[in-house]
C-alpha cells in the first residue's frame, strides 16, 4: 500500500525539496516545504506557537509530502526519508543553489529572504547538524516501531531505491 504521509528530512542542502517535488509529481500528492512556515519575510523566525499550529494543520491532512525538520511531521508520517548527506556535500550544494538567489528569495521561501543575509547562520546549521540533529533521527530510526518506516538515504542508489519503492503501485 502506498503511504499517505511522507516526511523528508535532512541537513540544509541535502536535497529534501528536490526529492519532495519529484516524489510529489510521481504520486500526485501535495508537497509542503517547512521553510515557508519557519520563516517570515526578511528572515524573521515564525513564532513557535504559530509555526506549531501551522504544522499541526498540515499533518492533519490525509495525504502529504513534507520536507524539512520537524518532530511533529516525523511523528505523523507513515514514512520518513532521512537524507543523510555529508556536511561538505551539503555546503557545496547550498553554495551552488544559493548563488542564483544571493540577492532575492528562492521560490520556496517568503519574500525578502536573500541568501546573502544568512550565509554565516546557514554554515553553522550545516556543520552542527551531524552532532545535534542527526543522532536523535538515527535513534528514532533504530527504534522504529511506531507505525512508520524509514528510508536511510546515504547514496544515489539509496535515493533511487526509496523513489522506486514509494512510487510502486499496489
Amino acid at each position: 500500500m502506498t503511504p499517505q504521509r511522507i516526511f523528508i528530512t535532512g541537513n540544509a542542502g541535502a536535497g529534501k525539496t528536490t526529492l519532495a517535488r519529484e516524489l510529489g509529481q510521481r504520486l500526485a500528492f501535495p508537497v509542503y516545504g517547512l521553510d515557508q512556515i519557519v520563516w517570515k519575510p526578511g528572515w524573521k523566525k515564525t513564532h513557535v506557537r504559530e509555526r506549531d499550529e501551522h504544522i499541526a494543520r498540515l499533518v492533519s491532512d490525509p495525504r502529504w509530502i513534507i520536507d524539512g525538520v520537524s518532530d511533529a511531521a516525523e511523528r505523523a508520517a507513515d514514512v520518513v526519508i532521512f537524507l543523510d548527506v555529508p556536511p561538505m556535500t551539503c555546503a557545496w550544494r547550498c553554495a551552488k543553489r544559493n548563488s542564483r538567489f544571493l540577492f532575492h528569495s528562492r521560490p520556496e521561501l517568503p519574500e525578502n529572504c536573500p541568501e546573502i543575509a544568512i550565509i554565516p547562520q546557514l554554515l553553522k546549521i550545516i556543520w552542527r547538524f551531524d552532532s545535534r540533529v542527526r543522532p536523535p533521527i538515527l535513534d528514532r530510526m533504530n527504534s522504529a516501531g511506531q507505525g512508520r518506516s524509514y528510508f536511510h538515504v546515504r547514496s544515489d542508489e539509496d535515493r533511487r531505491r526509496a523513489l522506486s519503492e514509494l512510487s510502486a503501485t499496489d
